[in-house]
């Protein structure tokens, strides 16, 4: 059995999965071959289980909304000289039941049985709640 591990990141500046997903088309977001990664300065220690399956769910307005399947880690060279990790990622937003997060820096580790869960195929294209409604909700217990 894999032993499955996700990572859980603040998007700063998203206002909302569309503008998260606006950002990641844009060149300065993607890898040479087209796929959006997100650059850390600190190389995951346990990225043979990120890559056994795990996704990155990402944190827009004090909620996770959505997550991307991480397919590799990259090693990335910054203007500046220093070697950094660059997370690959599908390009497939998949949103998930909104669930509220407090603030945080950096990434931290998610175990698979603490992720929230994707929302049903019929509701994956469903225009999503402004980030403080979903939060409002999903503090009451509604998804």
């Amino acid at each position: 059995m894999k032993n499955i591990l996700h990572l859980q990141k603040l998007s700063v500046g998203s206002e909302s999965v569309e503008s998260l997903a606006d950002w990641q088309a844009t060149k300065q977001a993607q890898t040479a071959d087209g796929l959006p990664r997100h650059v850390t300065r600190m190389w995951p220690k346990r990225g043979e289980e990120l890559l056994s399956g795990g996704s990155i769910f990402w944190v827009i307005k004090g909620v996770i909304l959505c997550r991307q399947r991480i397919l590799r880690l990259d090693a990335h060279e910054g203007t500046d000289g220093v070697t950094r990790c660059a997370i690959v990622l599908d390009p497939e937003l998949k949103r998930v039941e909104a669930t509220p997060k407090r603030p945080f820096q950096g990434w931290r580790y998610l175990k698979a049985a603490d992720a929230p869960r994707d929302l049903p195929e019929g509701r994956q294209g469903e225009e999503a709640l402004p980030p403080t409604l979903s939060a409002a909700l999903a503090e009451l217990g509604v998804r």
